[in-house]
């Protein structure tokens, strides 16, 4: 069977192919003002130049945060000097109580290779939506509140651009081979 193509449909599907090829504004390309563990100030060039692991998540999470903030340390032990160029990120989703006091002494209790990045709500919203990462506060029976949030470790590239995705609880070896693609 012989498919023939309209002109209009050949240029639709020229600007589409275009559109996906060209650069486009990636999620941290807008403007933030924010400041990491130890109250120095961070902007939208964090990601640029050096490939990077985020993760977005509370130090008051009960389970899922220290694991994985357990679990990066031990990806960066075990990269060794191959891991070097990459950088590991902790942004807060619960800036109300994640200070960069507070982040500093909890990033560092896993290793001191993780920078706790934190900042105003509106500018860490910014940040949240802008990587679409959910993170919404909930209410606990005791008063007080928790959040959920996104469990997946971002890979970022030294372009700034999301790379993959590592989910929670993630099999060691995989995920290595994953980062170390990353790291090309």
């Amino acid at each position: 069977m012989l498919v023939k193509f309209t002109v209009p449909s050949i240029l639709i599907g020229i600007m589409v192919w275009v559109g996906f090829d060209s650069p486009r504004r990636g999620p941290f390309d807008i403007a933030v003002s924010l400041l990491d563990d130890r109250g120095n100030p961070v902007d939208q060039s964090l990601f640029k130049g050096s490939p990077s692991l985020v993760y977005f998540g509370y130090t008051h999470c009960p389970e899922v945060r220290p694991t994985t903030l357990f679990e990066v340390a031990g990806y960066l032990n075990e990269l060794g000097p191959e891991g070097a160029p990459l950088k590991s990120y902790f942004f807060t989703v619960d800036p109300e109580r994640d200070t960069p006091e507070l982040m500093h002494g909890y990033v560092n209790a896993f290793t001191d290779r993780i920078t706790g990045i934190t900042g105003k709500s509106e500018e860490m919203r910014k940040v949240i939506d802008g990587w679409m990462v959910h993170a919404a506060k909930l209410p606990s029976s005791d008063g007080d509140y928790h959040m959920s949030h996104t469990m997946s470790l971002l890979l970022i590239g030294a372009d700034g651009r999301l790379k993959g995705l590592l989910p929670y609880g993630a099999d060691q070896d995989e995920a290595l081979k994953t980062i170390r693609r990353t790291l090309l």
